[in-house]
């Protein structure tokens, strides 16, 4: 038997090799704390689960249209105008399985072999193996923490050559929480329409945004120009809907077709049931995300706290659940990557964090606080220890 070329070129995912070695020495008896999990510790809201089986309950369980229900459709758009005045219609939306096969739609549909697609580091893990599938060449736009890791139009242009086609965008950003405003983001879309660059604008976290922070998007850039632009979301963790697997594209009209295509072919439509639960989520109550917020500005207040008393280096995040500190400074002789701290912390204190390497910054490891306040008290004690000795 032969595997395929491409996928000798792709990595395992390294927060699933974290999981791993974490059930491993949890099958030995050992105590394991996680902090490399993406997401909220939250249940999805009661009226959310209760419009799923209502719809199980009425039998709705059959195939749907690929793109999704139209009333499912039509709720995203108006979550755009909703949140952000941005005018859109269900033509322009397509639900897929999570935010990450929307990703993985929109780069088979936008990126011919060869072409060049901007990545700003830190990524999300699977942004660079997505663009390797795809035959395309992920170009790597490296940021650093003295600037929240945030990319300028100076650095994208340093990176762009005749090839370039795409640029991803993540704003909050997983894996630092660090978000870009509204003028930063305008900014980088009138250099990418210049350049003829299409834009993937990854807001999955848009709505766990903390004060004075605001949200900022490109909907309203997509509602102008919407052949160079196109917008992903989720409830996987503003609804604590991880399981659900309910993502979605607002994107051109032309561009939708080609991704119903691909999605024709290979997954489908989306659970029945989780659709009709989604439009109960989009059209209802978003106390869930206030509720939320408040938890997670004061786990990210005091673990900020603990983190930069070790004297690491840490932007403060203004968004998600995720704190990415640079720790190269503890290295060792025996631990001298991010990788290999992240398995000594891992068996010497229990705790299973992620390492930066991942994310394209080996100078960091991301750590995730949406865990209850004690256990993350408890984990970044245990952590502190490893690191400093105290």
């Amino acid at each position: 038997m032969r595997i395929s070329e491409r996928l000798a070129r792709i990595k395992p995912s390294a927060t699933l090799a974290v999981n791993a070695k974490a059930q491993e020495l949890r099958a030995q008896g050992k105590e394991i704390i996680s902090l490399a999990v993406g997401q909220p510790d939250f249940g999805t809201p009661k009226h959310v689960v209760e419009a799923a089986k209502a719809a199980l309950n009425g039998g709705f369980t059959r195939y749907t249209p690929v793109p999704g229900i139209p009333e499912l459709r039509d709720a995203v758009a108006g979550y755009y105008g909703r949140f952000y005045g941005a005018k859109a219609t269900g033509d322009n939306a397509i639900i897929s399985n999570g935010g990450k096969q929307v990703l993985y739609n929109l780069l088979m549909a936008l990126v011919n072999p060869g072409d060049e697609v901007l990545v700003p580091a830190p990524y999300w893990v699977s942004y660079p193996a997505m663009v390797q599938l795809t035959e395309g060449v992920a170009v790597i736009v490296p940021t650093n923490p003295e600037n929240n890791f945030l990319v300028s139009v100076a650095d994208l242009e340093k990176h762009r050559t005749a090839k370039t086609r795409v640029l991803i965008l993540n704003s909050p950003s997983n894996p630092t929480g660090c978000c870009y405003t509204q003028a930063q983001l305008d900014e980088i879309a009138e250099w990418a329409l210049a350049n003829d660059v299409f834009i993937i604008s990854d807001e999955v976290y848009d709505r766990l945004v903390y004060a004075p922070a605001e949200p900022a998007t490109l909907s309203r850039f997509y509602e102008v120009h919407p052949g160079h632009c196109a917008i992903v979301g989720a409830l996987s963790k503003s609804f604590c809907m991880t399981g659900w697997r309910m993502g979605w594209a607002l994107a051109h009209e032309d561009l939708v077709k080609a991704m119903i295509k691909i999605q024709g072919q290979s997954t489908s439509n989306v659970s029945s049931f989780s659709q009709k639960a989604a439009v109960v989520a989009l059209e209802g109550s978003w106390d869930i995300v206030e509720e939320m917020k408040v938890s997670f500005v004061r786990r990210r207040d005091f673990a900020y706290d603990i983190i930069t008393g070790w004297g690491a280096v840490c932007p403060k995040p203004d968004g998600a659940f995720y704190l990415f500190p640079v720790l190269d400074k503890f290295f060792t002789k025996d631990a001298p990557d991010s990788a290999a701290m992240c398995t000594k912390i891992l068996e010497e204190a229990g705790v299973a964090l992620v390492p930066g390497s991942a994310f394209g910054d080996d100078r960091c490891i991301r750590f995730s606080y949406a865990v209850d306040d004690e256990v993350l008290r408890d984990a970044l004690t245990r952590v502190g220890r490893v690191l400093t000795g105290k």
